[in-house]
Formats: structure tokens, sequence, C-alpha cells
């Protein structure tokens, strides 16, 4: 069995209901192994949010004898605006490659204690394989707002609520089935 662990930095997440979706589709078997990382807030900007920690079981390719894949979908979260280029980047490190042997004697000594595999909650020793990397990290380029556009946002989005918010009750009190003392 192979597997990653991978670290999300802060500016990165997983959506939750889409790894659920994933999951029982069999497209991928994911662990959130954060510590405290109960429940992740897709919601919450980046300097809100906390890391997270994930276990990944790779699948054997059906292409390729030797490989590996798995499936994981990463979501940039919104972040503070810019003062001046609009854009911000999150740093994804490498992640680490662990093997598990599953006939005895295959090593002596394993280095990391984790799931076997999602389905149950038993631990198998794995070992972190050392690999060449192509990258020691991968730089995500996030697009920001400006901060000298912060109060053109802001009234253009109360405009913007006001008008829509009129058009419905509007059309509430044209087409409803039911009466208010004053719609006209």
């Amino acid at each position: 069995m192979v597997a990653i662990k991978q670290y999300l930095p802060k500016g990165l997440y997983i959506d939750p209901y889409e790894l659920t979706s994933l999951q029982q589709h069999n497209l991928t078997e994911i662990i959130v192994t954060s510590e405290n990382t109960q429940y992740i807030d897709v919601e919450a900007p980046e300097y809100l949010a906390t890391e997270i920690d994930l276990f990944i079981y790779m699948k054997s390719d059906s292409q390729c004898a030797h490989c590996f894949r798995a499936m994981l979908p990463v979501h940039c979260r919104y972040h503070r605006p810019a003062e001046n280029d609009g854009k911000t980047s999150g740093v994804l490190k490498s992640p680490e490659i662990l093997i598990h042997c599953q006939k005895r004697g295959c090593w002596k000594q394993s280095e990391i204690e984790a799931p076997c595999s999602q389905r149950n909650g038993h631990t198998c020793r794995w070992n972190n394989v050392k690999y060449k990397f192509v990258n020691e990290k991968v730089i995500v380029h996030i697009p920001v707002g400006l901060k000298e556009h912060s109060s053109l946002v802001c009234v253009m989005t109360l405009l913007a609520t006001a008008l829509c918010s009129s058009l419905v009750l509007a059309a509430v009190c044209k087409h409803g089935h039911f009466s208010l003392a004053q719609c006209s």
C-alpha cells in the first residue's frame, strides 16, 4: 500500500462535502489527520483558518503496472486585500510518500503509525520513502482584491442589495397569494 502525507497551509483547503461525494463514488480515500481540525470551515478566510494535515491513500493505476494515483481537489481561501499588485501566494510543500508492507518482516523498523485505511480503525506502520523532488515546493498565486477598491466595493454591494431586495419585495406584492396592508 502507498499513501501520501500532505500538509495544506491556511490559504488552501479541501471541501469536506466534495470529499464525501468523491469517497462515496470510490474516487479517493483521504483522512484529515490534523489534531485541531475536527471541522473544516469552508467559509473561513485565510487569516482565521487553520492548517490541515491529510493522509491520502493511493490507488493502483490500471494503465501502468508500477504507478499509483490519487485525487485531491484543493481550493483557495479568501485573503485580505493587497496593497498594490492584487496577488498573494500560497506555498504547498512536497508531500511525504509512505509505504506499508503487508508481509511480515518487510522492514524491521517502521517510522510512522497511521490508519491502515479510511474504512477501518486499525493502525499500521508505514515507512517514509526518500525521493528526488521535482520541486521542493509549489507556489500557488492567488488573485485578491486591492485595498484602494474597498469603499467602491462596499457602496456597489449595498446598492445591489437594496435594488434586488426592492425587486423581490415588488414581485411578492404583485404576484403573492397573501395580502399585506400597504402593498400597492
